[in-house]
């Protein structure tokens, strides 16, 4: 299987050199699970897309600096690209802005949220479970970065998990679109150096709270099998 990751930002010199480019990150955390997954990169931020949307099997929309409300061009053009990829039930996973960008592309509704920012290490309960997941536990825990939540979900998607703080944490639609708002892709380290350079944007009470946080462990190798095996086995399944 050919996935094409949609590269919504560009990390900084200095973290890209020592924890790789945001598609270099899903390509180490997906081939963990499934090392026969071929990788093509698009930068999305430079209106950079395949030349056919079948020249790959799949499509995953990483994490971004920037809000899917904001008026960016590039934005606009991968909102139209999710509705084409839609429109084809192409594969699509989005994580964090690519989870709230999709929504939006498809009816839903994003917000700066008034709870402010969520940070650290945070844990998901599952409203349902599907069959690829496996065997599996009720909850799951993910390390996230967001200010931005998915507040109204697009027609006909269906709520996978969340919390009181992210009630839309993540959602299916149809057999060909699965979000999570989070970074199962990164390295605690690496959040943890983006959390102490925000300090004063998040404040300090709710970086403190994030940094004890990292201390327990995450369910990402869990996340990267579930994200592999959606995309192997949705078209088996049967529309919800």
């Amino acid at each position: 299987m050919k996935l094409g990751i949609l590269e919504s930002d560009r990390l900084e010199k200095s973290l890209r050199e020592k924890y790789g480019s945001y598609s270099e990150m899903f390509q180490k955390l997906l081939s963990s699970v499934d090392d026969q997954l071929v990788f093509e990169s698009y930068k999305v931020i430079q209106l950079e897309y395949p030349e056919n949307i079948d020249d790959c099997d799949a499509y995953l929309i990483t994490g971004s600096k920037s809000s899917p409300y904001e008026n960016k061009t590039w934005i606009k053009a991968l909102e139209n690209y999710v509705v084409k990829l839609h429109t084809h039930q192409k594969k699509l996973i989005g994580i964090c802005f690519g989870h709230q960008l999709i929504a939006q592309a498809l009816g839903g509704l994003v917000e700066n949220s008034p709870k402010g920012w969520g940070v650290g290490r945070a844990s998901r309960k599952l409203y349902q479970s599907k069959p690829w997941m496996g065997k599996t536990e009720k909850k799951y825990t993910i390390l996230v970065s967001h200010q931005d939540q998915v507040t109204r979900l697009p027609l006909h998607a269906e709520r996978i998990a969340g919390n009181a703080f992210c009630p839309n944490a993540s959602f299916q639609m149809g057999n060909h679109i699965l979000t999570f708002q989070g970074h199962p892709e990164f390295q605690v380290s690496y959040l943890r150096q983006l959390i102490k350079g925000r300090r004063k944007v998040i404040g300090s009470s709710r970086v403190d709270h994030a940094l004890k946080s990292l201390e327990e462990k995450t369910d990402h190798w869990q996340i990267a099998q579930w994200i592999v095996g959606f995309l192997k086995t949705a078209k088996q399944e049967s529309p919800s």
